[in-house]
């Protein structure tokens, strides 16, 4: 049995945590990490807060170069990435849903054709897998790291140089605090300006500057002086911190000065073919010289001096968040919605009181039809979220404001959330308004549009800016068909409150025109 090394505990987030969690001491947990040249599965126990590993396992997919020029993925790259997830699958099999955590990064991200490579791969695995943007990835690398570390209030730089991309994160303690992600990696580089293995002075500058032309906006971000200490996470800064310590070169991290050297004796080598280093791995070896070019640019532009190799990475990071988002009391994503509403001035008592009345409707239709949400990790949550943001495209314009907020959230840098989970978030937006044809496809999904209904008549309900009289409204649904409902309003109810009747009218014509039924009773004109 194997723990995850140099765990110091910290006893604050832990208690936090701990306190809230369902999951007991021995649950197993599980991270897939999807990169760009490799895939991993971690698996480990928990033990009173503490990550205990059990497995490890990491093969050599290569799906970074397996990018045509049309950025789709070929056919072969596809099948090396089913074959892997397969391999994995067949592992974690008697996971529960909540126990595993699947993330693809910057070669998903990139591929226009991802849809056609995830589908099939979700089935094979298991399990959902989720597309994360690049800040996310970088938090999570930050987590990783710093579960790993000793507590400390150290400032802290971490780098970890991936197949497609380079992430930069500025944190603290626990706490990721600046975050970006480049796309400049090791893959990427050695095939651009190392295509045919051959290491020659010209190649190595020509990445090196390449290198710093897409990082120097990091400069004034990552200035020496915001941070103490740098740490390396994974990939080519673990690579070359094991070439460094098995050639005597530098024994706890990796010096300007062992960099240079290790430059010195790639160029010597002439060759990929001829690389003789002890301490390089074979499957390390066709990308090495383009992410030690990558490398050499960051410590020219930061300024640093040396860089500590670091245990945690991307996958410790998943496995955290999972415990985190099981006690409820640390998912980021609350953070990231709230940030994003007050930044862009949504009303919170507005916000609250849509949220209030939707997710009553919600559950009045999940109770009644007993609703299949094992699809979706957290409806409420999702349909909580989107009656918080659903304003949020007002401090554009309030012209169209739906489609301004769909548009910022597609595009949000939102901590804790993957591409897929924003996405939805944005058509709920999207849709809480206005014409449902555009929302065609989405509304396939059953849960999706049991959510949106509950959004667009709580908006309604609501449209006064004040508590509507809701309790004496009734809402259900059939159970023969699924795409029917009944709202019932209380005798006198559409006289009094002629407007909102005006728009429950309204709302029953928009839903018919998508093939749904929303009957009315005491909505009369």
């Amino acid at each position: 049995m194997q723990s995850f090394p140099r765990v110091r505990m910290n006893y604050e987030w832990y208690a936090v945590v701990l306190k809230k969690s369902k999951m007991k001491n021995g649950t197993h947990l599980a991270a897939v990490d999807l990169g760009s040249n490799s895939f991993r599965l971690e698996i480990g126990f928990l033990d009173h807060g503490q990550i205990h590993r059990t497995e490890y396992l990491k093969e050599t997919v290569r799906q970074g170069n397996g990018l045509d020029e049309d950025r789709n993925l070929t056919p072969e790259a596809m099948q090396r990435g089913w074959d892997c997830l397969a391999r994995f699958g067949e592992r974690i099999s008697g996971f529960k849903s909540t126990e595993v955590r699947a993330v693809a990064t910057q070669t998903m991200r990139e591929a226009r054709n991802r849809e056609v490579f995830l589908v099939r791969a979700c089935e094979i695995l298991g399990f959902p897998i989720d597309v994360i943007s690049g800040p996310e990835e970088a938090r999570l690398i930050y987590q990783g790291v710093a579960h790993l570390l000793p507590a400390s209030d150290e400032r802290r730089l971490v780098i970890d140089i991936g197949g497609r991309s380079t992430e930069l994160i500025l944190g603290q303690g626990l706490t990721a605090q600046l975050m970006a992600s480049y796309r400049v990696g090791s893959v990427a580089w050695s095939m651009k300006y190392f295509p045919n293995g051959l290491l020659t002075e010209q190649a190595f500058n020509a990445a090196e500057i390449a290198a710093k032309a897409i990082l120097d906006e990091a400069i004034n971000t990552y200035k020496r002086s915001s941070w103490d200490i740098a740490y390396g996470s994974s990939g080519t800064i673990g690579a070359v911190f094991d070439v460094l310590k098995a050639a005597g070169v530098n024994q706890e991290a990796i010096t300007r000065e062992g960099l240079y050297w290790l430059r010195e004796r790639l160029l010597k080598a002439k060759h990929i073919d001829q690389i003789r280093l002890v301490g390089l791995k074979d499957d390390r070896r066709a990308v090495f010289a383009g992410g030690v070019s990558i490398l050499c640019a960051l410590f020219d532009l930061l300024e640093i001096n040396q860089v500590y190799p670091a245990d945690g990475a991307l996958r410790q990071g998943a496995i955290y968040d999972l415990l985190e988002r099981d006690s409820g009391v640390v998912d980021s994503r609350n953070s990231s919605v709230m940030r994003l509403a007050k930044n862009f001035s949504a009303d919170l008592a507005q916000s609250n009181r849509v949220e209030k009345v939707a997710l009553s409707l919600f559950e009045k239709i999940q109770t009644s039809l007993n609703l299949d949400t094992s699809s979706n990790e957290n409806p409420h949550q999702m349909l909580r979220w989107a009656a918080q943001l659903h304003e949020i495209g007002c401090q554009i314009s309030h012209s169209d404001y739906h489609k301004h907020g769909a548009y910022i959230l597609d595009n949000a840098d939102a901590s804790g959330f993957d591409l897929p989970e924003l996405h939805r978030l944005s058509m709920l937006v999207l849709g809480h308004r206005g014409k449902l044809k555009k929302l065609e496809l989405e509304l396939q999904d059953p849960c999706f549009a049991y959510q949106l209904i509950s959004l667009r008549m709580a908006v309604i309900l609501c449209h006064a800016r004040r508590d509507p009289d809701f309790n004496r409204i009734t809402f259900s649904t059939n159970r023969t068909s699924l795409q029917q409902f009944l709202l019932t309003c209380p005798v006198g109810w559409s006289q009094a409150l002629p407007q909102s009747a005006h728009l429950l009218r309204e709302e029953s014509i928009a839903w018919k025109r998508v093939n749904w039924v929303l009957n009315l009773r005491g909505c009369e004109a």
